[in-house]
């Protein structure tokens, strides 16, 4: 079965379909292998515009910071805060039975012997953990260069422990922080590679002691003791932030030192000790705050691994961002071919919105769907569409226009809007009524042999414009012009109740139209020339006559052939128009009445034909 050429629309709709497919998987891919790349820098933003439009969220009970703040340097006069006073709040802290202290301090040096030993002691004495630090180099830091399970996993090129009086008496964890381009902390790693060996994070460590379970790693998770948790690639955390600074419960170092804070307070708690004060500590910003101290960044990431509230974004996760951007531009595109280029745009723009919607939901849920990798593989193959579909309608129209101004000089331009609107218009013959009319130019094969063929021709185009604007003006269709003739049909492209009075007023006007053309001619042509009518009312048959490939439009019938044989009764009986008397009945007039219609009324023979007819004729 021959199928026909396909549209430029179709070929342009599967081009971009192919592209959309290749774009969208390429991003995809990369987007499951975790590779960065300058999209982050977007899809960071966005899950800050999330942050946003979420708001601050409750604090479970769980996590409290100790501060070492203003406050507390101002009193003890000194930063950092001697290794003794550091005992003193850990025995303080421990009195009222914590769940497990952290000390979000790194003891990389010996200090005075008793003060190391008073600490140690202090440490030994409750559930601890304590900082440790990893130094990443230009070789160290390339995480890519395994091809194992752990390749994403951070590896240092050295760690620095603490003290080895410290370290025996607490666990230890490395603090590092790693931050984006806008100095946000998005994760934390839970484990560090040191060779063969994993090294857990503060974070974990923490966790870990204050669960008093170690700590199961399985695909793209973590469970500690009951607790499971999702995790990203190389096992990061994604952190799920409460608010902005001062979100986790604060409490003075300087209170603690004083004896001035509840029981309650600490009972059962995770305390994080860190350094809260201006100038000193680190700094990280956050999507609601651009100033919160480290400890208060731990404090969450170790919230979220107790409360199981961290953000999700597992393989499966980036697996459903990278089906979007393979799927997105695709239906897009598909959506897009349906429309023109315009509305096609604004359809990429609702499908591109509903994502957004769909991520912002998901986010409420704590699912971090990506924004820039669905969006970046949709919008370049989107607008690249639409533009392309914007020149190919544009051309089309041109096209179209074109065609239609040259369709107008073969056709007429009252059945012209209608084919192009109903192109199945006649593929089937349709049995109708219909006004016939017949016109010819007598005494003009004479005039041709004597003027020659250009002047001839120039005369029959004028000849032939006054009949198609008369017969326009009554709604009428030239079928088609025969020499220095026509045949007119009144009744296309759908018949009218109406069509015999506008063939009658046609006659009349062309009649009136033509001897005032034919006395402005040159008495050498005027003279030589006449004009002969007639017209006929009845049934015909409307159809399409000629190949497939070349077909006109035209009506057959006994009614056309009496109205092109009332042109020889007009010869015949010397007058310009004879029209039948059906013609005139039924266009609502009577043989006798006065108006410009009234002629002298005979009974003639119709050549070929076994009935006579009654007619009306005038000169």
């Amino acid at each position: 079965m021959h199928l026909g050429r396909p549209s430029p629309v179709f070929l342009l709709t599967g081009i971009f379909v192919i592209l959309g497919l290749v774009w969208g998987g390429f991003l995809g891919l990369r987007h499951i292998a975790g590779f960065g790349s300058v999209i982050d820098g977007f899809e960071n933003l966005s899950l800050d515009w999330r942050y946003a439009v979420a708001g601050p969220r409750a604090v479970p009970r769980g996590v409290v910071i100790v501060a070492i703040d203003d406050e507390t340097v101002r009193q003890l006069g000194v930063y950092p805060l001697p290794r003794k006073e550091l005992a003193r709040i850990l025995r303080a802290l421990a009195a009222v039975d914590p769940r497990v202290v952290a000390m979000d301090i790194a003891f990389l040096d010996a200090g005075q012997p008793e003060a190391d030993a008073e600490l140690a002691a202090a440490l030994s004495a409750t559930k601890s953990v304590v900082a440790a630090i990893g130094q990443f180099g230009r070789d160290g830091d390339d995480q890519r260069r395994h091809s194992d399970d752990l390749a994403l996993i951070p590896a240092p090129s050295s760690i620095l422990w603490p003290i080895a009086e410290i370290r025996g008496a607490a666990s230890a964890g490395l603090v590092n922080v790693a931050t984006d381009a806008t100095g946000i902390p998005r994760f934390i790693p839970m484990i560090y590679r040191d060779g063969d060996r994993i090294i857990p994070s503060f974070a974990l460590a923490t966790a870990s002691a204050a669960l008093s379970a170690e700590p199961v790693f399985g695909p793209d998770r973590l469970r500690i003791g009951t607790r499971r948790i999702s995790l990203d690639q190389g096992y990061h955390l994604p952190i799920h932030y409460y608010g902005a600074a001062g979100a986790i419960r604060r409490i003075s170092a300087a209170r603690i030192l004083a004896h001035e804070f509840a029981a309650e307070d600490v009972l059962g708690q995770v305390v994080l000790i860190g350094a809260t004060a201006v100038g000193v500590g680190d700094l990280f910003a956050t999507p609601f705050d651009r100033t919160v101290p480290g400890v208060e960044i731990f404090a969450t990431a170790i919230s979220n691994l107790l409360a199981g509230d961290g953000l999700i974004r597992t393989p499966i996760v980036r697996g459903i961002d990278a089906t979007a951007a393979l799927l997105l531009p695709c239906v897009t595109i598909l959506l897009m071919a349906m429309r023109r280029a315009v509305a096609g745009l604004a359809l990429a723009g609702l499908v591109l919105v509903s994502w957004g919607g769909f991520a912002c939901a998901a986010f409420l849920e704590g699912y971090w769907l990506s924004l820039a990798v669905p969006l970046t593989a949709l919008g370049p193959i989107a607008v690249g569409y639409g533009a392309a579909r914007l020149a190919l309608d544009r051309y089309a129209t041109g096209r179209l226009t074109a065609d239609k101004a040259a369709l107008t000089r073969f056709q007429s331009p009252v059945l012209l809007e209608y084919i192009l609107r109903t192109p199945g218009f006649l593929e089937r013959p349709v049995h109708q009524d219909a006004g016939v009319v017949f016109l010819d130019l007598s005494g003009f094969t004479g005039l041709a042999e004597t003027w020659g063929p250009l002047l001839a021709r120039d005369l029959l185009a004028e000849f032939q414009a006054l009949i198609e604007r008369d017969v326009a003006v009554d709604g009428g269709f030239v079928v088609s012009f025969m020499g220095d003739g026509a045949m007119i049909l009144f009744g296309l492209p759908k018949p009218r109740p109406e069509d015999a009075a506008r063939a009658l007023r046609s006659v009349e006007r062309l009649h009136a139209s033509a001897h005032g053309w034919l006395g402005g001619l040159p008495p050498e042509a005027g003279s030589r020339l006449s004009i002969r009518i007639g017209g006929h009312f009845g049934p015909v048959v409307a159809s399409r006559l000629g190949p497939a490939h070349h077909q006109h439009i035209t009506a057959t019938g006994d009614t056309v052939n009496v109205a092109s044989r009332l042109l020889e009764v007009s010869k015949q009986r010397q007058c310009s128009v004879v029209v039948s008397a059906e013609l005139v009945a039924a266009a609502g007039l009577s043989e006798s009445s006065n108006d410009k219609t009234a002629g002298v009324s005979a009974e003639v023979e119709i050549r070929g034909r076994m009935q006579s007819l009654r007619v009306l004729m005038w000169r």
